[in-house]
């Protein structure tokens, strides 16, 4: 189950034979998956809040792996989410937060351009995500190579678990196409309101 998502970029795309579901806000991304995906993806058009997003948790009764990439509420709805007991978490973590504990304040409409001209102020950063995800059971096993996303799995797995300070990296399409660094982006944005994940 994908919250976010493109029909050409996805984090399940590479995964063979299952049953899934897409969710996005955006209706022409949802119609174009609809018309390319498999019919055993559902690809569905909603525009997630903490009001709707149960029913989507619920989905099925056993969830394999479970993916938010909203840039915006994603610590919030991961939070809800997260006692479905999927096998698998992948979450985005804004890597302009540095390892500051931190997220946004939820908001239904979050919209991250509105919010700020930089588009980076949404979601938490890795170290909000470790925490929240350590008081449902699971650890953090790996972060992505470009610096945008985070793996967690179940404490009793196998793999070792790893530090978010030592595990976080910068996002390096942020920084690229920015010409900027996770410290430089900070630093415009650390004035905007923010939740202490820590606290």
């Amino acid at each position: 189950m994908e919250f976010g998502f493109h029909p050409t970029e996805y984090n399940c795309i590479g995964l063979a034979d299952f049953k899934g579901l897409l969710v996005d806000g955006d209706d022409t991304t949802v119609r174009l998956a609809k018309a390319v995906l498999p019919k055993r993806i559902e690809a569905r058009q909603s525009f997630i809040t903490l009001d709707n997003i149960d029913s989507l948790g619920t989905h099925f009764p056993q969830l394999g792996v479970l993916s938010v990439d909203v840039d915006g509420n994603d610590y919030w709805f991961l939070k809800a989410l997260l006692p479905a007991r999927p096998a698998v978490v992948v979450v985005e973590y804004n890597a302009s937060f540095g390892l500051n504990p931190v997220t946004v304040p939820y908001e239904p409409a979050f919209d991250r351009m509105a919010k700020h001209d930089s588009g980076w102020y949404h979601g938490a950063s890795i170290t909000a995500l470790t925490k929240l995800c350590k008081t449902h059971g699971y650890k953090l096993v790996a972060v992505s190579a470009a610096g945008g996303n985070v793996f967690f799995l179940p404490e009793a797995s196998n793999m070792p678990q790893l530090d978010p300070a030592h595990a976080y990296r910068e996002s390096t399409l942020r920084n690229r196409w920015s010409g900027t660094t996770a410290k430089e982006q900070w630093g415009q944005i650390k004035h905007m309101p923010f939740v202490d994940a820590a606290s």
